[in-house]
């Protein structure tokens, strides 16, 4: 599978477990760390935790395993890192205070109507 398709895979298994705000940015232009960052919003600890351990499941049975993860036991924030794709899970204080999409401004989105995400 390539970089985008994965990531949108991610924003699938992030919305089975009822995430929100999500966005996909194409930072390929932009970064040489990876090519998308999926950011998402959790409303709680175990909100954000569920949804990071749908992702890491979800890739598991393909045999993708993140390269490093981080925040996911404290729950606030999670990052999970699959090299050319982030995927970032944040409560909402958590998310605004890091301000992702502005740091990323520059980067087009990636749209996810396919995704049922407006």
């Amino acid at each position: 599978m390539d970089a985008e398709k994965n990531a949108l895979k991610a924003v699938d298994l992030a919305l089975e477990k009822k995430a929100y705000d999500l966005q996909l940015l194409n930072v390929q232009e932009l970064s040489t760390l990876t090519d998308y960052l999926l950011i998402a919003s959790g409303r709680s600890d175990r909100q954000v935790q569920a949804i990071a351990e749908s992702i890491r499941l979800g890739f598991k049975a393909q045999g993708l395993f993140p390269l490093a993860t981080e925040g996911v036991d404290e729950g606030h924030w999670a990052l999970l890192d699959y090299g050319d794709f982030m995927v970032h899970i944040f409560q909402p204080s958590v998310r605004s205070f890091y301000d992702l999409e502005g740091l990323w401004s520059e980067a087009p989105l990636v749209p996810l109507a396919d995704t049922g995400v407006a």
